[in-house]
């Protein structure tokens, strides 16, 4: 007999913090914004580290994905235990999304699929080309490089004709054991921002704008960047649900990030599925859009056992 409704993910850190700063306050108040949208609906929700050993993940009739920010970290350890988790509840987004998106080859189906994004290079695992030779391939000279499976701009790094040679060894290391992708560096991230859209069931929310400190290219506000409130236009409204309409399947949370591109061009991105910080806290609305959308989940389930 289930005995919750919804289990809300985060990782072991924010689950049982020791030490309250700035950043573990917005992950807790985003998660509380969430959980307080889903009890008022009626459903009896807890929140927990993903990693949790005691728990019976049988007693609970769904999972919601929210802050397991460590995953990336223990990766192996993760995967078994999705394996697991998912043939005794429902995750949200679904096994087979969160699957899907941790590898950022999706971006190729997306784009099979008509959704604008950035010139990408994608480098199997175990090729054998340098950076230079890759470079001379595709005639560019200012570029981007980062893994197929990462995040928080983990082993991301700006390339130029003059420090190439440099970054050859630890790319050889890494394409060793993992797939790798080569974007022309998009010199309006840097100028302009990247932004941030929050798609719910296939509706729109809130947008933010996340820029880069000075001199620096990465939004994330791990490396210095900072987040605004910001009001998109039609066409970046359209192209987001245009996005998540391109999946496998609809995601019930999405955040599509967007920018121009060096033609001027909304391309993609990424597109986060799985673990994206999503600003309730900027727009405390859109945590009872996703709470709406989760219970109707949860009642075609109850529907059709």
């Amino acid at each position: 007999m289930t005995k919750y409704d919804i289990v809300i993910l985060t990782d072991q850190k924010y689950a049982y913090p020791t030490t309250i700063d700035d950043y573990t306050k917005n992950v807790i108040t985003e998660d509380a914004l969430v959980a307080n949208a889903l009890g008022r609906l009626g459903l009896n929700v807890i929140r927990l580290a993903w990693s949790d050993a005691d728990f019976d993940w049988s007693s609970t009739k769904a999972v919601l994905f929210r802050t397991t920010w460590d995953y990336f970290d223990q990766f192996p350890k993760f995967s078994k235990w999705l394996n697991e988790v998912s043939k005794v509840t429902t995750l949200i987004n679904s096994e087979a999304l969160i699957r899907w998106n941790i590898d950022k080859h999706y971006l190729k189906d997306l784009k099979h699929n008509g959704v604008h994004i950035a010139e990408t290079l994608f480098i199997e695992q175990g090729s054998r080309k340098s950076l230079k030779e890759l470079h001379a391939d595709m005639n560019w000279k200012d570029t981007v490089l980062k893994p197929c499976v990462s995040g928080a701009a983990r082993h991301t790094y700006k390339l130029n004709p003059d420090n190439i040679a440099e970054h050859e060894l630890i790319f050889a290391e890494l394409i060793k054991d993992e797939a790798m992708m080569l974007q022309p560096f998009q010199h309006n991230i840097m100028s302009r921002g990247e932004v941030s859209m929050m798609v719910f069931n296939g509706q729109f929310t809130h947008a933010v704008l996340k820029t880069a400190k000075a001199g620096d290219f990465r939004v994330q506000d791990d490396f210095g960047g900072t987040v605004h409130d910001y009001n998109p236009t039609k066409a970046e409204i359209q192209f987001a649900i245009d996005t998540v309409n391109a999946c496998k399947e609809l995601p019930l949370y999405a955040r599509v990030d967007i920018f121009n591109d060096n033609h001027g061009h909304i391309a993609l991105a990424e597109l986060e599925l799985v673990e994206p910080e999503l600003w309730f806290r900027q727009h405390p609305k859109a945590a009872q859009v996703l709470a709406e959308g989760i219970n109707q989940k949860l009642n075609s389930l109850s529907f059709r056992t």
